[in-house]
């Protein structure tokens, strides 16, 4: 016996978004309350700690976290052209433009490397001072949802993609949900960009 959950493919008449958008609003909400906590902590780290850099650029990469900060702003660009491309009933356009998003964000995480690779090359670490302990926690973190966006993106650009045979309202759905968490991804870099390496 199969049970139909209503409100899938249609909005709800009480909240106005279906089933999967109400979701990822409600797990944003969450991931804002996160990375508002890691905020907080950083300004109030910042304000007292001795061991913090004058300016982040002084011990940052600037020019390679600009690339970064292209990479990700193209991706969102990119992520939504998907999400156009499905609502123009083109499965290949989506594809392209999911698959472009997918290889920006691997983009990241290689500068990421580097960068990273580079502290740990000049012995610096999060135990080294409070800056490096913050700068590591707050943009691993990220990194690593990140990491869970390409493994949604690659899926939904893959096996996920058969849905659109059969459910294609759902599977575009599902798409605009993916791009709401990535659009959140990016603005959370947005923010730790000045925060970490300008300010």
């Amino acid at each position: 016996m199969s049970v139909i959950i209503p409100y899938i493919d249609k909005p709800n008449p009480v909240t106005g978004v279906t089933n999967a958008k109400l979701g990822i609003w409600l797990f944003l909400a969450s991931e804002v309350m996160l990375f508002g906590a890691l905020f907080s902590t950083l300004i109030i780290l910042r304000s007292s700690a001795t061991d913090w850099p004058a300016h982040g650029s002084d011990v940052l990469n600037v020019p390679l976290a600009t690339l970064n900060t292209v990479f990700l702003i193209t991706s969102s660009v990119t992520i939504v052209l998907s999400w156009a491309s499905l609502k123009m009933k083109n499965l290949m356009k989506f594809k392209l433009h999911m698959g472009l998003t997918v290889l920006l964000s691997f983009g990241f995480l290689i500068i990421k490397y580097f960068e990273y690779s580079s502290k740990f090359h000049h012995e610096h670490y999060p135990s080294t001072s409070t800056f490096y302990a913050v700068y590591f926690t707050m943009t691993g973190l990220h990194g690593l949802h990140v990491i869970g966006g390409i493994i949604t993106n690659l899926y939904l650009m893959g096996p996920g993609s058969k849905m659109w045979k059969t459910e294609p309202e759902r599977f575009t759905g599902r798409i605009e949900c993916a791009g709401l968490y990535w659009h959140f991804v990016d603005l959370v870099w947005i923010f730790l960009f000045p925060a970490l390496y300008l300010l």
